[in-house]
């Protein structure tokens, strides 16, 4: 028989982690392109992006920021572009979507649920920063709730459907599962649906093999054979619950968005450095990586012709 294809996302930059944290986090247009490229050339099916300021680092979500690095990827390589709805969870819906409308990529990422979202642990990690926003977003998170109501996933969904793009439905708890499962009812989300389960996260599911299993479980009873399933662990977590998924059938995310770290201590140096330590995982169980071709009918999206960029 065939071996499995797993595809590997590879989530390039974010907007949780800052400049202050690792000298290897893209910011500028140019090390974003650099780093979403050579995560694809390591084997990354699809690139997730975010976009950040050049100057301090912070998360920008203007259209305008994301052209740049865009065009570079769009002439250089075939990989699937996915991008992001979440922005950061400071900003509103609607400045959130901007980016996918216009540019309509063949993916963009949808939160599928409102939540607690902190990051001020890292503060204790963290001590001396590069610029005063950076220690402010972590310590604000105390009182943060990441928004996603129904009326704003109806309102992303309702304006970015007309694009022909798919979704990365990213989900933090079996909450967000039966969300995703009352739009998917409703007809405005159609299969095969590429479902992103989100580990450990503060405000999130845990990153016990049991939280695995169970967001796997639910979406099975709720979904059947209508949806892809895919995982990503919030920094340590990362490399074990990828290895856990791909053992059962799931795809894997990585990236310097959901974790800064190769190792203990160790920083990763690149995307490129988690997308080839992954594959080694996948490999080493027998299966093979999904090429971004083969992600594309695996997922049935649009086609790399069809986006605005």
């Amino acid at each position: 028989m065939p071996a499995r294809k797993v595809i590997i996302s590879c989530a390039i930059t974010g907007s949780i982690h800052t400049p202050s944290m690792s000298p290897h986090l893209p910011v500028t247009a140019a090390e974003i392109a650099e780093s979403a490229l050579g995560a694809a050339e390591a084997g990354a099916a699809i690139v997730h992006l975010h976009a950040r300021n050049p100057q301090d680092g912070r998360p920008d979500q203007s259209p305008e920021a994301f052209e740049p690095f865009l065009r570079v990827i769009k002439q250089r390589s075939d990989v699937v572009v996915n991008l992001t709805t979440g922005g950061s969870p400071y900003m509103t819906v609607e400045e959130r979507i901007k980016p996918a409308a216009v540019w309509k990529p063949e993916v963009a990422s949808l939160n599928m649920g409102s939540m607690n979202f902190g990051l001020f642990p890292m503060l204790k990690r963290y001590k001396q920063f590069k610029h005063d926003w950076e220690p402010a977003m972590l310590e604000g998170s105390h009182d943060l709730v990441f928004r996603n109501s129904f009326k704003d996933i109806r309102y992303a969904l309702e304006t970015l459907n007309s694009t022909g793009a798919r979704y990365e439905f990213e989900c933090y708890d079996t909450s967000h599962l039966y969300n995703l499962h009352y739009f998917w009812t409703e007809g405005l989300v159609k299969a095969p649906l590429f479902i992103q389960t989100v580990f450990g996260l503060l405000g999130g599911i845990g990153a016990h093999p049991e939280d695995v299993m169970h967001m796997k479980r639910t979406a099975d009873r709720l979904f059947g054979d209508n949806y892809r399933w895919s995982v990503l662990g919030a920094g340590r977590a990362q490399m074990p619950v990828a290895a856990i998924a791909a053992a059962v059938g799931g795809n894997v995310r990585v990236g310097l968005e959901d974790s800064l770290w190769i190792g203990a201590g160790q920083l990763a140096a690149s995307n490129a450095d988690q997308v080839t330590q992954v594959r080694k995982i996948i490999e080493g169980l027998g299966l093979d990586v999904a090429t971004a071709d083969e992600a594309r009918e695996i997922l049935e999206l649009k086609g790399g012709d069809k986006v605005a960029f």
